[in-house]
């Protein structure tokens, strides 16, 4: 299936008629329909066709999403979760059309426990937030995906990132939610106790869930002590099977590295002029150890090691606070850089992830297939724990190339499959990995069908997403 093949969903005019007039008395400025605000709330990261939802509301507290949520079931009108926009699998679309719910405005700190390492925060507070208002306590929260997005949303589509291959991904770090359910019921998943043996794990269940089950209204996170040394640097390698090859000996050797980030060597090209920096233009490994001064000096000492055994280097690192904030900032303004070397172009970003001993080998083969397809295409990867991205530039006046991006991306996502592993490591599934699911996990998402249905028979939470044969299916 193409990309641009997204699941229809039937829309119910007189229903979304009803629910509109409702919502504009109930809710007055808060409740907009104007062409930009709804085009702005539906995918513009990617070239997955903008569906624009029928109404925008911008809800202040959990009570207002309840009430929205029982009106819009009321009618059977779709309801889709909106928190800053930065997904790229066409999450926010509204393929039915119905109501987004913008949650930007839930952004308070709810309760920070020092004690206990955990915090809870209302879905719209953002990751940048978050660490600011957490700096003078010491403690962080990690999960850092690039972008400055929502918790909300992060715990959403199971959000991860550069620090992931030592803090894990928002599936370790969340320990508790609440969100509206699909009849507007208000419920909390779990308490703040770090396990739990009682009943079945919702908060794992609505972790990564898309908005397809309910709509998350807090959510209390796991928190970490800002380490008390921080070294960070940037090395080069002679090809990108080296840089992965030294990757997997670093994970294998215990080094407990918190980042480390591969990008090609057109990405490091784009990222030199973009950020007007001179690094070496070749495969690269990014790096950042946390600990101890010792313990960090230990670390570099022993990824030096590794690198020269694999060709590498030579490796250069820091622990000056400015310095890594640069090499952090290049790193995360990869998007951007990317874009800078196809001005007009379409993007389409995609990642996939494998186990570490597969990765080189993956990575390989994908880079082969854009040198075959004639492809203008990125690489950057969190590859400490076997994902990476490729962002494809496109020219969208010639339909050729579209389709070759097409058949890349299908046999990049088949690819990762293959060798067991998975058609997205954080992106999401939305509406673009889709036809994926079926290939990757087989009866099992017959199983997730019925949750769906179970849980949302009217399919109204953000249909036509992640699980494909249930829209219109209610």
């Amino acid at each position: 299936m193409a990309l641009t093949d997204i699941e229809h969903v039937a829309r119910n005019e007189d229903g979304i008629a009803t629910v509109l007039g409702i919502l504009r008395q109930r809710y007055g400025d808060r409740f907009q329909t104007g062409a930009d605000i709804r085009r702005q709330h539906a995918h513009t990261t990617t070239y997955i066709p903008n569906q624009p939802p029928d109404g925008v509301l911008f809800a202040k507290a959990a009570d207002e999403v309840q009430e929205a949520v029982r009106i819009c079931a009321g009618h059977r009108v779709p309801v889709i979760p909106f928190g800053t926009g930065s997904s790229l699998e066409g999450h926010i679309n509204a393929p039915g059309g119905g109501v987004s719910i913008d949650l930007s405005g839930m952004n308070r700190i709810l309760s920070v426990n020092t004690e206990d390492l955990d915090c809870t925060v209302e879905p719209g507070v953002t990751r940048v937030e978050l660490n600011e208002y957490l700096r003078d306590t010491g403690l962080f929260f990690p999960i850092d995906p690039g972008a400055n997005a929502s918790i909300g949303g992060m715990a959403s589509t199971r959000a991860s990132g550069t620090n992931a291959v030592r803090y894990g991904t928002m599936r370790e770090n969340v320990l508790a939610l609440s969100a509206v359910m699909a009849d507007g019921t208000l419920i909390t998943t779990a308490k703040r106790a770090k396990k739990s043996s009682a009943g079945y794990d919702l908060t794992r269940l609505l972790v990564g869930s898309e908005g397809t089950l309910g709509i998350i209204t807090s959510v209390t996170l796991r928190l970490h002590g800002i380490p008390q040394a921080i070294s960070g640097g940037v090395c080069p390698f002679p090809s990108l099977e080296t840089a992965c090859r030294a990757t997997i000996a670093t994970i294998q050797m215990g080094v407990p590295i918190a980042r480390i980030e591969l990008v090609n060597a057109l990405g490091m090209q784009s990222i030199n002029a973009y950020s007007r920096l001179d690094y070496p233009v070749g495969p690269c490994l990014f790096v950042e150890f946390h600990g101890s001064e010792t313990g960090v000096e230990e670390q570099a000492a022993t990824f030096a090691e590794i690198v020269a055994e694999h060709g590498g280097g030579p490796f250069t690192w820091t622990t000056v606070a400015e310095d890594r904030a640069r090499l952090w900032k290049a790193r995360h303004d990869a998007y951007w850089a990317g874009m800078a070397l196809r001005p007009g172009a379409q993007n389409l970003t995609t990642d996939v992830c494998v186990p570490i001993s597969r990765l080189a080998d993956c990575i390989a083969e994908t880079e082969a297939d854009i040198a075959e397809m004639k492809l203008v295409a990125p690489i950057v990867g969190h590859v400490g724990d076997g994902n990476f991205h490729v962002m494809l530039l496109i020219d969208p006046d010639e339909p050729d190339e579209r389709r070759r991006a097409e058949t890349f991306v299908s046999r990049l996502n088949m690819r990762a499959i293959g060798m067991d592993g998975t058609c997205t490591g954080e992106h999401g599934v939305g509406q673009g990995k889709m036809s994926y699911l079926a290939h990757e996990l087989g009866p099992a998402v017959d199983v997730m069908r019925a949750v769906k249905r179970a849980l949302d028979p009217l399919d109204i939470m953000n249909p036509g997403k992640v699980v494909p044969g249930v829209a219109g299916q209610g």
